[in-house]
């Protein structure tokens, strides 16, 4: 049996390896930001998706990736970041 042919060129690892990651959270899209301030006004979930016309899993899947982009794991976090960030303010 013939050997498969070896590729002319290979990648080094560093083109492989994904782009450093961002010291900044990444900006919140305009809806996670309608959602953030509900969220600080202390409307639960049900809530902010009865408001917005869109379901409890949307609004959660808007929560999630909201902590994921602020790299933090609970509201409580996810509150404290946009505040010091000045992302919603306290009237």
């Amino acid at each position: 049996m013939a050997r498969p042919a070896k590729l002319k060129s290979r990648a080094s690892l560093a083109e492989l390896a994904p782009p450093p990651r961002k010291k900044r959270p990444e900006s919140l899209t305009s809806r996670e930001q309608e959602i953030l301030e509900l969220i600080w006004a202390g409307f639960k979930n049900k809530e902010i998706g009865q408001r917005l016309k869109i379901s409890v899993k949307t609004v959660e899947a808007h929560r999630a990736n909201m902590m994921k982009k602020m790299r933090v794991s609970n509201t409580a976090q996810l509150l404290k970041a946009a505040l010091q960030g000045n992302m919603i303010r306290v009237r």
